[in-house]
């Protein structure tokens, strides 16, 4: 299956809380979206491996995505070796997608801003015919290297190349966000509170949605860096 778009998050729900009303915009357009994690989350203070990848299931399904598939490298100790790098790869070319989003450049969670890095470097080799990886059925893999890469903005403040404007959408990507039961506020839970199972925490993503919706004149939006400059045909394509 060839897809637009391929959206990489170093955890379940890291691609919901930043770029959910981005593939939502885009799939209602008719685009074909899938996403793909990085690891399980098992290292969260809340939940567990099972229970996030069934969250993550659920996820999927309210976006109306076309895969979601995991990598399950391991949640805090995976690095940018050759492993992780082609097992990103694979995917890459598996699902040849013209657009690649991922982590930030930086982030509170360094996982972050090295399964950005991770994804980056992995769509440029996905390019190289001498790096060989194999299909399911042993057959090697034709080379691929998306068009862009564009890495969302995520806890950390980072002033955004551009912004995608989520009105109608936000809605939505709170149901998707909230489908991490485990993960974000729930009045019966009576676990340990963490910095995103808070309600004060639902109240900032609303917040940082307005902050970037603001930007652009929207009422919601999700905000994007770039790795090399943006080409326009029409300064009036321009918002």
């Amino acid at each position: 299956m060839k897809l637009d778009i391929l959206a990489f998050g170093a955890h379940p729900d890291d691609v919901e809380l930043a770029a959910s009303g981005t593939i939502l915009k885009h799939i209602s357009k008719g685009y074909k979206v899938g996403i793909v994690d990085l690891t399980l989350g098992e290292l969260g203070t809340k939940g567990t491996a099972v229970t996030r990848m069934k969250e993550a299931h659920a996820a999927a399904k309210i976006l109306k995505l076309e895969v979601r598939e995991n990598l399950q490298l391991a949640d805090g100790f995976f690095e940018i070796n050759e492993a992780s790098l082609l097992k990103v790869i694979h995917q890459i070319r598996k699902y040849q997608p013209e657009i690649v989003l991922c982590n930030a450049v930086s982030d509170r969670h360094p996982d972050h801003g090295r399964g950005g890095d991770l994804v980056s470097r992995a769509c440029f080799l996905s390019g190289l015919v001498k790096v060989g990886t194999q299909k399911n059925d042993g057959s090697l893999q034709e080379p691929w290297r998306p068009k862009v890469v564009y890495r969302y903005v995520q806890d950390n403040w980072i002033t955004p190349d551009f912004v995608v404007g989520i009105d109608e959408f936000y809605e939505t990507k709170m149901e998707a966000i909230m489908a991490y039961k485990t993960q974000f506020y729930n009045p019966e839970d009576k676990g340990p509170v963490t910095p995103i199972s808070s309600p004060e925490f639902l109240e900032y993503l609303k917040g940082r949605a307005a902050n970037f919706g603001r930007i652009i004149g929207a009422r919601f939006g999700e905000g994007f860096t770039v790795e090399r400059g943006l080409g326009v045909e029409n300064l009036f394509d321009l918002k």
